[in-house]
């Protein structure tokens, strides 16, 4: 790291010396504030995560034992930081320390992430939002480039709230005329003719997860505003058949559960200027055959199109808590040893 105006630069072999002395410096406060949270509230994560203790004084901290993976850790997080204006999360450190301690995610040769791609900035509101992973970097990277991006995993690596992010950002710049929220609905014991309401109101209880992500960027009351006005549409995957979309951005949702003649019937809805961002996870289909599954044909017949990506998010991208990264994982393992087949 750089030098700090409270610590005089080192020479090349005096800063190696402090790295086997596992000493290191921050630029400045700033920078070690955004690492190490406020009032060190990343301290306790880093040390849990780490297996190591972590000493702090001044700009200064200090590792015991010696761990090459923490120096290069939280050197990695300090030039992250410098692009950041908040601290970081355990979530961004969590990643971070991921993809450098596993080595399959990085080019053996340089070291390097294996996808390197462009920077984006999606902006809703005033409010930023930044990739917490590689993987996420690679999909907001895809939703600026193509036309079609679909993106497959598990729960908790944001692949829905990241397209509503974006979807929000196109929207309220105007590049965009509508958002168009879409999702089958495929639930166990009840159909939308139980549910009290107009359509909007009964499709609402499975439409919330989006809504949520929304409403993390607009109040409630400008999101009630903009489905008055028609910029933001819900609509069952059903009633997308005869449309055509024009200027506009569809979401569809839990598209793990639309049969093949329904994923097909919706990527031909796409009109003049409209993309379409498809998300799903293919390990939580509730057809009754899941092997009628439009996301899975999908997958399989269309990923080398122009203008279309592909995502696809595994256990290791779980970017909501360590413990929801287990259960996933050990869930996944469970599916691999044939005892939870369809």
């Amino acid at each position: 790291m750089k030098e700090s105006g409270r610590v005089p630069r080192a020479s090349t072999a005096t800063r190696w010396e402090m790295h086997l002395s596992n000493i290191l410096y921050f630029n400045d406060m700033i920078q070690m504030g955004k690492v190490l949270g406020i009032n060190d509230r990343n301290v306790p994560y880093l040390e849990v995560l780490l297996g190591i203790e972590l000493s702090v004084k001044g700009n200064m901290v200090m590792m015991d034992p010696p761990s090459k993976l923490a120096t290069d850790l939280l050197e990695h997080l300090a030039r992250l930081s410098d692009s950041r204006t908040e601290e970081l999360s355990e979530s961004e450190i969590f990643m971070e320390y991921q993809l450098l301690s596993e080595p399959k995610l990085k080019d053996l040769e340089s070291g390097q992430a294996v996808y390197p791609v462009r920077d984006y900035n999606i902006v809703v509101n005033s409010r930023s939002v930044f990739p917490k992973s590689r993987l996420q970097k690679r999909y907001v990277a895809s939703l600026f480039e193509n036309q079609i991006v679909f993106s497959e995993g598990p729960a908790g690596t944001g692949k829905t709230f990241l397209a509503i992010a974006y979807a929000l950002m196109q929207l309220m710049t105007g590049k965009k005329h509508k958002l168009v929220l879409t999702r089958p609905v495929v639930e166990a014991g009840e159909s939308l003719g139980f549910l009290p309401g107009d359509l909007s109101q009964k499709l609402n209880p499975y439409l919330r997860p989006l809504y949520d992500s929304m409403e993390y960027f607009l109040a409630p009351q400008q999101i009630r505003k903009l489905e008055e006005t028609g910029a933001i549409e819900i609509s069952p995957l059903a009633y997308m058949r005869g449309r055509s979309l024009n200027r506009s951005i569809v979401i569809l949702d839990e598209a793990q559960n639309s049969t093949r003649g329904q994923m097909k019937m919706f990527l031909t809805r796409l009109g003049e200027d409209s993309q379409a961002i498809i998300t799903g996870d293919t390990s939580q289909i509730d057809l009754p055959n899941p092997r009628q599954s439009g996301l899975v044909e999908a997958l399989s017949i269309l990923h080398d199109i122009p203008s279309l990506g592909v995502i696809r998010f595994s256990s290791g991208d779980v970017v909501r808590s360590r413990i929801v990264k287990a259960i996933i994982s050990r869930y996944s393992q469970e599916e691999d040893n044939g005892k939870d087949q369809y």
